[in-house]
């Protein structure tokens, strides 16, 4: 039986399994979608906002530099990102998504993402309560 003081941490660490381990189907088929890897569709992700350079990428898609750069070097190779000299260091280069890789990534977004069967087994008041809640935490 759960604790009926459950810490904010557990409740978390609840939450983020939920709708992690849920999304895989939705990861694959948005692989299949693109054929692009799902790490390559991670990045392109981080890079829609603005331009970042290769350090940032790597921390903003939580993987190593090398990885990073194996990364953009492969989408820049498929034409969806493009490195450029960044304007105020020259010494620097900032990644950029193209019209291309914004195209593909809006491919993969657009990707249908069911609920899973635990929650489209919830009852209408545990959904509503369930919204309620995430719609009071979402930042």
């Amino acid at each position: 039986m759960p604790d009926d003081n459950p810490t904010p941490d557990e409740v978390w660490a609840l939450l983020t399994r939920v709708v992690m381990y849920s999304r895989d189907p939705w990861r694959r088929a948005a692989v299949e979608r693109t054929g692009l890897p799902f790490s390559r569709i991670r990045v392109l992700r981080r890079l829609r906002a603005a331009p970042l350079t290769v350090t940032e990428l790597a921390h903003a898609a939580a993987i190593d530099a090398p990885a990073a750069t194996v990364a953009v070097n492969d989408l820049e190779e498929q034409g969806y990102v493009v490195r450029e000299v960044d304007p105020t260091n020259r010494r620097k280069k900032l990644v950029s998504i193209t019209t291309a890789g914004r195209a593909v990534l809006a491919k993969a977004l657009a990707t249908p993402d069911p609920a899973p069967d635990s929650v489209n087994a919830l009852p209408a008041d545990d959904l509503r309560a369930l919204r309620d809640i995430l719609s009071r935490i979402e930042h």
